[in-house]
């Protein structure tokens, strides 16, 4: 038996000889990105399972998947894959849901920290030949004694919240499912609505999908209710932030930064006015891409794939709304 296996991403060296690490002699993969256009809609017609981070499965591309069992996402949001076309054509989707949530987490800190101290600014600077030993120190700042407003509250957001009361932080959040009063006591943490969280936050970071309701969620009016002295984070998806407001708001310098890892369009286009900011940390999408964080996506997107072969229910079996 042979198991025909599409990766979408980009693949080095280490991430190959991790993927031959999980699969077995009778998988094969394909990495899409070695093919032509021609090559690969032959694969696609001959492939059983796909596996992408954040590669577009289209209604499209499924369209040559006549043969494919499984869609497996490497991540948490599926928002880059037509959940409607799969389920019509019979195929499967699963993800790894909260696998890699060590990885957002603690990147969700080094940027706070990064926009707090500036260093990713500083660190510029101090490379070209200029000591800003003192210039910076009296618009930067601690975690400590500061109000965090967390919107979104699942997985992730959880993590954050504790990490952020360690750290010191008052902790404030917002999610359209509020969690029960005894839980909001354990974990010492206080819903408010967006707008007053919005308002009170000296820094809000973003843990939610992609969803009609949370698209250009923070806009211009959202903007306008933040401190001037606050920082945003988004390391969920991007689309949830109007970019061109947010820039807006950094011209006019109503926040004190912003870090994007989650863009509207990614590669982000560079002409993006928010890559023209000092106060701006912009990163790839790379907030859950630890080797660690794969490792542990990979082996269970293998796992889940033999687990189909022997017809047995993968784990995190994504569910279709209509």
């Amino acid at each position: 038996m042979n198991v025909r296996i599409i990766y979408f991403e980009s693949a080095t060296e280490e991430v190959r000889s991790i993927l031959s690490k999980y699969s077995s002699d009778d998988m094969q993969i394909i990495y899409w990105t070695d093919l032509d256009k021609a090559r690969q809609l032959q694969e696609l017609e001959q492939a059983n399972y796909l596996v992408t981070a954040s590669y577009p499965i289209t209604e499209k591309l499924l369209q040559y998947a006549k043969k494919v069992k499984l869609i497996q996402k490497t991540g948490s949001g599926v928002d880059n894959i037509d959940l409607k076309a799969a389920d019509l054509l019979g195929i499967k989707v699963a993800n790894t849901l909260g696998v890699n949530a060590t990885s957002v987490v603690e990147a969700t800190f080094g940027m706070i920290l990064s926009l707090y101290r500036k260093l990713h600014h500083l660190d510029r600077l101090t490379k070209s030949g200029e000591w800003k030993m003192f210039e910076y120190r009296s618009s930067m700042y601690e975690i400590s004694g500061k109000t965090h407003g967390v919107i979104g509250i699942g997985h992730i957001g959880k993590k954050v919240a504790e990490l952020s009361q360690k750290f010191g932080a008052n902790v404030l959040y917002y999610d359209a499912h509020r969690l029960s009063a005894a839980e909001e006591t354990e974990r010492k943490i206080q819903f408010r609505s967006l707008d007053e969280l919005l308002s009170k936050a000296d820094i809000v970071s973003l843990h939610i999908p992609l969803l009609p309701s949370t698209e250009n969620l923070i806009s211009k009016k959202e903007l306008s209710l933040m401190k001037p002295t606050a920082v945003l984070v988004n390391v969920s998806r991007g689309g949830i932030i109007n970019e061109r407001d947010l820039a807006d708001a950094l011209e006019n310098k109503r926040l004190l930064g912003a870090a994007i890892d989650t863009w509207a369009h990614e590669p982000v286009n560079a002409d993006n006015p928010l890559l023209k900011f000092d106060n701006v940390l912009a990163t790839p999408h790379i907030a859950g891409g630890t080797r660690d964080a794969l490792e542990k996506v990979l082996a269970i997107a293998f796992e889940n794939i033999r687990n189909v072969e022997n017809e047995k229910r993968p784990s995190n079996l994504v569910e279709v709304s209509y």
